[in-house]
């Protein structure tokens, strides 16, 4: 079977690309990262996706903070269709995702968010469950839809909160699971499409 063919969208370091991009290089994952695309211009997911050899592109957002302008999001949605993108992997994109993409690519979208979702969604979740005392907490990786981490959850890893632990300490944790969870999922999608 051909490998899936994926398309990532990052704001930052890219670690959850790096672990997905790491799998398909290791032969745990039949895929192939055809397109990265970042919405901040300095975004080190940039500088790795190249070094990699593969295909790297800024598109400016627009405006917006929490999203971007619809012709920037359609300039996206054209770059993933000229690499025949099949499935779109939200790492660490910090822009919420509007209509040109979910239109595009319907069910096709997935994200991974660093909390047992529905609770703490939104920024910084790592630092929620701190302050909000929880005992666990984790990763979800769940479909995109138009609302802030709404989307139907696909999995989820447990990480426990340890007496003591600060914020950084639990989000490293939390990134530790995500970077197993997130090839696993595109491995389960890869041979079930």
């Amino acid at each position: 079977m051909a490998p899936l063919r994926l398309g990532v969208l990052g704001s930052g370091r890219g670690s959850n690309f790096v672990a997905i991009a790491d799998a398909i290089t290791q032969g745990q994952l039949n895929a192939e990262v055809a397109l990265v695309v970042a919405d901040v211009e300095s975004a080190a997911i940039l500088e790795t996706a190249r070094a990699r050899g593969m295909r790297a592109e800024y598109v400016a957002p627009g405006r917006f903070r929490t999203k971007m302008e619809p012709e920037a999001e359609q300039r996206v949605v054209d770059l993933l269709r000229e690499e025949r993108v099949e499935w779109v992997v939200l790492a660490g994109f910090i822009r919420m995702i509007k209509a040109p993409l979910l239109e595009a690519f319907p069910r096709r979208i997935i994200n991974i968010h660093p909390s047992l979702l529905p609770a703490f969604s939104g920024l910084e979740a790592w630092r929620q469950a701190v302050e909000a005392g929880a005992a666990v907490s984790g990763c979800t990786v769940h479909y995109v839809d138009a609302g802030m981490d709404t989307g139907a959850v696909i999995a989820q890893r447990e990480v426990p909160v340890m007496a003591g632990d600060t914020p950084e300490s639990l989000h490293a944790r939390i990134q530790a699971a995500e970077h197993v969870l997130y090839p696993e999922v595109l491995r389960r999608i890869a041979d079930g499409r």
